[in-house]
């Protein structure tokens, strides 16, 4: 997909009309998944199933595998952040979100993600910072709006 498709997906992301914002987003996903092809879907699924049954130490493995052997996957370094998430290790959850961004920017799952990884370790202003940086690129997301009142309610 070429970056004008790539705008104009971003853009309908800040579409008043839910629908419009509904497609754009699951296109961005599918996009994301997608990225390295069939191989990498597959092995994104593979550790996804992994991680639903619990064996978190085999989801793990697949994920650590695809990063080196695909470093410029965004996607699979946004779900060994959400792994990490589940396994409470927030640092190392940070840290794959920001390599996601640096690959896609605009990744709202990774700005959502690095959001709830700085509430947990009780960082509110990082956590507004990030759910802020979300909200720019997904105006309409509820969950990040309720998210910054939560952590400015905190703060005070």
């Amino acid at each position: 997909m070429n970056n004008s498709s790539i705008k104009q997906l971003l853009e309908d992301l800040k579409n008043p009309d839910d629908t419009v914002r509904q497609e754009a987003s699951s296109e961005l996903w599918r996009l994301w998944f997608r990225q390295k092809g069939v191989l990498g879907l597959e092995l994104l699924q593979q550790s996804q199933a992994f991680l639903e049954a619990g064996e978190l130490t085999k989801a793990e493995t697949v994920l650590n595998q695809l990063i080196a052997d695909m470093p410029d996957f965004a996607e699979a370094w946004n779900r060994r952040a959400i792994l990490y998430y589940i396994l409470s290790q927030y640092r190392k959850a940070i840290a794959d979100c920001q390599r996601t961004l640096q690959i896609v920017p605009y990744h709202f799952g990774a700005l959502h993600g690095m959001g709830l990884c700085h509430v947990a370790l009780g960082e509110y202003r990082q956590a507004i910072q990030a759910f802020h940086k979300a909200l720019q690129v997904q105006p309409y997301a509820i969950e990040n709006q309720r998210w910054i009142l939560e952590c400015t309610a905190k703060l005070s």
